[in-house]
């Protein structure tokens, strides 16, 4: 089943459990996904999907610590429990000693030296854990390997 098929189903399942936050965060997502399909003219598929929830994601933990920093814990709880119901469509995320082994497989593969190689690394790098790992600390690791 596609994430998109998923998708319309989960907020049935939700619409007949009277859900409220579960049908709010899913009509969100199909919004997201309806307007990248506008904006480009084409159908998403399951790898865009991850990246548009992944970004989502992204901006609910943001959003989630500004309000907590100035002292909003209500809206920060709304945003978490938002990403909670985003991350059910997301891919398992890597462990810390996946994301490790990767980037010493991607540093030894290009050869990267030091700093300045760390793009070419990085380019592998997002090409093969889009969606799998947090490109933040998939970045943090590279820049402790390169630094070393």
């Amino acid at each position: 089943m596609s994430l998109k098929a998923r998708l319309a189903e989960d907020m049935k399942t939700a619409m007949r459990a009277k859900d409220s936050v579960t049908l709010s965060t899913v009509r969100l997502i199909n919004a997201a996904v309806k307007q990248f399909e506008v904006d480009e003219r084409t159908e998403a598929d399951d790898a865009k999907v991850v990246a548009i929830i992944t970004k989502m994601v992204k901006q609910r933990n943001d959003s989630a610590k500004i309000y907590t920093d100035a002292g909003r814990s209500d809206l920060a709880d709304k945003e978490n429990a938002e990403t909670e119901v985003l991350k059910r469509y997301l891919p398992q995320m890597m462990s810390a000693e996946e994301i490790r082994a990767a980037v010493a497989e991607a540093v030894a593969e290009t050869g990267a030296a030091g700093m300045a190689d760390m793009g070419k690394v990085m380019g592998v790098l997002k090409t093969r854990l889009a969606g799998k790992a947090d490109m933040g600390e998939v970045n943090k690791v590279l820049k402790a390997v390169l630094a070393a």
